[in-house]
This record gives C-alpha cells, structure tokens and sequence, in this order.
C-alpha cells in the first residue's frame, strides 16, 4: 500500500533536485471508432478522443496540488492510425486530414501531445502503412500536437530494409517542410525497432493492440536525484554505488506508482505501468551526461561511458522492478542530445560522437535520440544511420530507436534551437561516406537465430 509518507519523503527531490513526473498519458484504443467512411472516421476519433480524456488534465492538476508532486505532461497516445484508417483512408490526403482531427481533439481536452501516427510495418508494408508514412512530412508540419512513430524490425521478424529506405526521404521531407522552424517536424517522429506497445513517452508513444481500451500509463524521471546520490558516493566501489541508485530508483518508481494508482482511480480508467525512464532536461543538474561524469568520467563520450551507462541502466531497472510489479515502457535512460546540457557541452567539445552514441544505446533504453546532423547530407545516408540503430535493437533482443533532426540549411557546427523540454543542439559530424548501394538493395533482413526460440 502507498502511502502518503512515501510522497513526504521525496520532498526533497522536488525543491531541490528536479524530480518530476514526465508524464501522465491515457492510452486509448480507437479500435471502436473503426468505420469505412471516412467522415464517420472523423467524427468517431474525435468525440472519442474528447470524451474519453475530457477529465484529464483537471485530474492531474488535482494530483499536482494534493500531493505537492510536479506533472509536467499530459499526453494521449492512440492505436496506431495505420491500423485504425485502413478501411477508410484511401490517400496520403485523408491520413493529412485525420492527423489533423487528431490535433483539434488534443487541442480541445488541452494535452501538449498526442502520439499514435503510427504504422507497424515490421515485416511487409500495407497499403495503408505505405499511405501513413508518405503522409507522415505533411502531416507533421500542418499540426501542432501530433507526434508520430514508425515500428521498422524486431527481433523475431528482422529489419524491413525496404521500410527503412523509404523513412531515411520521409525524415528528409519532414525536415524540409518543416525548415522554418529549424525542422522541428523531425523533432515529433521516431522510428523504432521491437517498439513497446505501452511507451508512455513522446514522440514514440502509441497504444499497442495488446493493451485493453483505455490504460492509464505514467513516466517518472528523476536524473536530478540519481546525480546528488552519486555526489554523496564518491568513494565508494561499484557494488555501493549500484546499491544506492537500486533504492533511490525504487523510491522514484514508488511515486510513479502512487500517482498512476490517484489518476486511475479519479478517471475511472485501469492503471497500466510506470516507465521509470531517467530523461534529461535542458536544466542544469537535470542530465544523464552529468551522471556518467559523476562516476567519475571526465566527460561523457571519454573511454568508459558505455559501462557507465549500462551500470545506471540496470540499476535503475532493478529498483523499479522491486518496487512495482506494473514497470513497463522503456524504463531507464535516454540520452537526447539536444535535451541534456551537458551532452550538449560534450558534443560542441568533440568528445562525444554518434558513433559513441551509437555504441551507448547497446546498453540505454532507447537509441539515437534528438541529434541535429547537417541538412544536405543524403536519404540514404539517414536510412544507413536507422538501419545501424535497428540492427543493434533486433541483434540484441531489446527496443532501440532513431530521432535524427537532417536541420536544413545548416551545417556541422551550426545549432537548432527550439527552447523549452526539447532544447537546442550542435549539428553533429556524420561519415562523408556513402551507404547508397547498400540501401538500394531493399527487401528484408532476416530475423537472426537467436529469434527461433519456440
């Protein structure tokens, strides 16, 4: 049972260390709102959406001043629309249209985002899906809210190298459509491989068809507290140190649980899980980056960075294991580089690369996250930075994806800058190489062995 001394306890993590709840987002199934005409679609997403979350933000406003407890977010993710429009949309213009929808509805019940632009083609591609994604660019630079998310391998299916080509022109298109506002459509899209159906998190949020109708799902963050144990640990050997983070990971998550259990409660909808997911903020005090140099890294990206990390990952994910049995999502670090001050300072000094960040998400919860590279580099080129990302993510058995910003018009050395939660960040060198041949070749990697379990 949760009580409200375990809330007492963290007040100091609020006031001073920038513990926060990232996120209550509502997953929704818009499986019910299915129709063959696509004006019905319109009108069914839409009253869903805005009757099902209409109490959202009034609940979680509620939670926040009762409790005393920092919600940053709130956010709804959706069925991915490739599923949900097939039967309807017949053109990249209708998806145009429903994405749209969407962002009235998000609009109307007040969530800064909503997730669930998706399509799933991890082994073969609909028709529907191949609509989706070509409407993705348009789509995201006509909207505000809606963040969309693209599932291209899995460890049981292999990589969809056809899909992957194709999403290195769609991310080039976002960033063109978008080059006005330094390509922040790239910003709002993900792509995945072995995505979690229950990822409360944006831009990648969708609600899987495994998940009941309506789930509650909640991400709680805390790099801030992590940092100032480790300040007190500075002596100690390993297994100390995997200790402390394993019982301050345990408290954060225990937060996480007691207001996922409140929104539950007060909406009327079931809990689903709390990702306990350290992400950064472009706060000072608020960074992975900052962790890693407090194990004792000079700076992040120098030799043992990659076992820095995967020591903080695990340890955050055995914690919050053992204090709820309901953790899910992506559970453990990111490490964006536009969202994290000091990976920013590690990026602009040179001692941080992609091809070192490449090698961190092996062990991270997500992969290659929020990184500028330059405007004019080639589709393929993207596509061979995804295909790396998704090969890690299939050959490892576990979720990794790519957010890469091609920012138009600028060069290695220039920045984007968008402010606020998703930062600003240096463009980044990328290999002058060309992977175009190996890109041509289409069609499907096959799964690897290990996938032949049954």
């Amino acid at each position: 049972m949760i009580s409200l001394k375990d809330v007492i306890e963290t007040n100091t993590m609020f006031e001073k260390e920038k513990l926060d709840v990232r996120t209550i987002t509502l997953g929704l199934s818009l499986l019910p709102s299915v129709s063959d005409d696509i004006k019905r679609l319109e009108k069914n997403i839409y009253d869903r959406i805005t009757k099902k979350a209409e109490n959202l933000i009034k609940v979680s406003s509620q939670i926040e001043r009762e409790y005393g407890i920092p919600i940053v977010n709130r956010r709804i993710s959706i069925t991915p629309l490739s599923i949900v429009a097939s039967s309807a949309a017949r053109s990249t213009d209708d998806y145009i249209r429903l994405a749209k929808v969407l962002d009235r509805a998000a609009e109307n019940v007040g969530v800064n985002f909503l997730g669930g632009f998706s399509a799933l083609p991890v082994k073969g591609m609909s028709k529907a899906e191949e609509l989706l994604i070509n409407s993705i660019p348009y789509a995201l630079s006509e909207t505000e809210r809606i963040c969309s998310s693209v599932n291209l391998a899995s460890s049981k299916c292999g990589i969809n190298m056809s899909a992957v080509a194709l999403m290195g022109k769609i991310i080039k298109k976002t960033s063109e459509l978008t080059k006005d506002k330094d390509s922040i459509g790239c910003a709002k899209l993900v792509v995945f491989a072995n995505a979690p159906d229950d990822n409360p998190f944006m831009a990648g949020a969708f609600h899987g068809v495994t998940e009941g109708d309506e789930v509650i799902n909640v991400g709680v963050s805390g790099p801030g507290v992590i940092k100032k144990v480790l300040e007190s640990a500075r002596n100690d050997d390993f297994e100390t140190l995997c200790e402390k983070i394993k019982k301050t990971a345990f408290k954060i998550t225990r937060l996480g649980q007691l207001v996922a259990t409140k929104a539950s409660e007060r909406l009327g909808i079931p809990f689903g899980i709390v990702d306990l997911s350290l992400a950064p903020t472009p706060a000072i005090g608020d960074s992975i980056a900052e962790i890693i140099e407090e194990m004792g890294i000079e700076k992040a990206g120098a030799p043992g960075t990659t076992c820095a990390l995967a020591l903080l990952n695990d340890s955050v994910k055995k914690g919050g294991l053992m204090a709820s049995s309901s953790v899910g999502g992506l559970s453990g670090a990111f490490i964006p580089v536009s969202e994290d001050e000091a990976m920013i300072r590690a990026a602009e000094s040179g001692s941080i690369s992609i091809e070192k960040l490449e090698a961190m998400t092996a062990v991270c919860s997500v992969g290659l996250d929020m990184i500028a590279i330059s405007g004019d580099i080639s589709s393929e080129s993207i596509s061979g930075i995804i295909a790396d990302e998704m090969a890690i993510g299939v050959i490892n058995n576990k979720t990794t994806a790519a957010r890469l910003i091609p920012a138009w018009g600028k060069k290695e050395g220039e920045y984007i800058n968008y402010g606020g939660l998703l930062g600003k960040a240096p463009v980044m060198r990328v290999s002058p190489y060309s992977s175009e041949l190996f890109i041509k070749r289409g069609g499907r990697i096959p799964a690897p062995v290990h996938s032949f379990k049954n």
